[in-house]
C-alpha cells in the first residue's frame, strides 16, 4: 500500500530564555491508509507535540508532512484531533457540539436535512442519540469524550489524531470506548495516530506502536509491528502468548532502555528564628 500520511525528518525548536530547545529531532515515519498507529513513551518525550505538528497547530523548524503527497501547512479538517479533555462548548448540547464542526466543514456543501442527517448518524456511531439534547454538565466523563469522538468523525477526517482520549476514565468506561473505537475504525478505515502512556491500551488497539526516546531532542527509539487479528477480544488476548510478549517487548523499552528517573527534591532545612528581646522577656 502507498503512504498516506508521511513524517518526514521532522524537528522542532522552541525559544527560551536560556536559549533554543530542541524538543524533536529526525522523527520520520510513513502510515499507510488505515492504519492505527500508537505513540508511546515517558512524559516530556514529544509524543503531543508530534501531534501538534501533524495537526497543523506548530510549524517544524526542519523537515515536514505530507498527506496524499500534499505538504501540511496549518490546521485542516481532514486532521481532527480527540483531546485527553472533550473541550465540548458548555452551553451547548450535546447535538450542537456536533452541529458546530458539521457546519464549519459542510456548510454550503450540504443540505440542513444531509447536515442534520449526518450529525445523528456520528452520534449513532458513538450510541448518543439518547443524550442529543443534553449539555455536558448533564452527562458523565465518558459520554463527554463520545461527544468529543463524534465531533471529530463528523468531519470526516482521514486521519484521526488522539492525544490520550481516555486517560482521565475510569477503567471500565476506557474499556467501553476502546472497543467502540475498534468498531467505527473498522467500519470507517480511518488513519489513526494516538498518544498513550497505557502499555496494555496500546497492544491492544495498534498496528504499530512507535516508542519514542527521551527527550529533550527526542526521537523514534523503536517501532514495533503488532500482529495479532481483528477484530481483537481483550479477554481472549489476556492469555495470548504473542499479546504477552509484545506487551514485554513495550515494558522493556520504557522501562530498562529508557528509563527516567525523576529527580528526588530534597525539603528545604528550616532553621528556626530565636525569639526577639519581647517574647525574651514575656516568658
Amino acid at each position: 500500500m502507498m503512504t498516506h500520511l508521511d513524517i518526514s525528518k521532522v524537528s522542532i525548536e522552541f525559544p527560551t530564555p536560556k536559549g533554543p530547545f530542541k524538543a524533536l529531532d529526525n522523527v520520520s515515519l510513513k502510515i499507510k491508509k488505515g492504519e492505527f498507529v500508537s505513540l508511546i513513551g515517558h512524559s516530556g518525550c514529544g509524543k503531543s507535540t508530534v501531534l501538534n505538528i501533524v495537526a497543523g497547530l506548530y510549524d517544524a523548524t526542519e523537515g515536514g508532512i505530507l498527506l496524499d503527497g500534499k505538504e501540511v501547512r496549518g490546521p485542516g479538517p481532514e486532521r481532527a484531533v480527540v483531546f485527553q479533555n472533550h473541550s465540548l462548548l458548555p452551553w451547548l448540547t450535546t447535538y450542537q457540539n456536533v452541529e458546530l464542526a458539521v457546519k464549519q466543514v459542510f456548510k454550503g456543501r450540504k443540505t440542513k436535512k444531509d447536515m442534520h442527517d449526518w450529525i445523528l448518524h456520528n452520534l449513532d456511531l458513538v450510541q448518543m442519540t439518547h443524550a442529543m439534547d443534553k449539555r455536558p454538565a448533564e452527562i458523565s466523563g465518558g459520554m463527554k469524550q463520545r461527544v468529543g469522538i463524534a465531533r471529530a468523525l463528523s468531519m470526516e477526517p482521514s486521519v484521526l489524531l488522539m492525544d490520550e482520549p481516555f486517560g482521565a476514565l475510569d477503567a471500565l468506561t476506557r474499556a467501553h470506548l476502546q472497543d467502540s473505537l475498534m468498531d467505527i475504525q473498522k467500519d470507517l478505515n480511518n488513519t489513526v495516530i494516538m498518544i498513550t502512556h497505557d502499555v496494555d491500551e496500546a497492544v491492544l488497539l495498534s498496528d504499530r506502536i512507535v516508542m519514542m526516546t527521551n527527550g529533550p531532542a527526542a526521537s523514534i527509539g523503536e517501532i514495533l509491528s503488532v500482529d495479532l487479528e481483528r477484530p481483537r477480544n481483550r479477554l481472549e488476548l489476556a492469555d495470548n502468548p504473542k499479546y504477552v510478549q509484545y506487551r514485554a517487548q513495550v515494558l522493556k523499552f520504557l522501562y530498562e532502555k529508557q528509563r527516567k528517573v525523576e529527580p528526588i527534591t530534597q525539603p528545604k532545612k528550616v532553621t528556626p528564628t530565636p525569639p526577639d528581646h519581647d517574647e525574651k522577656v514575656a516568658s
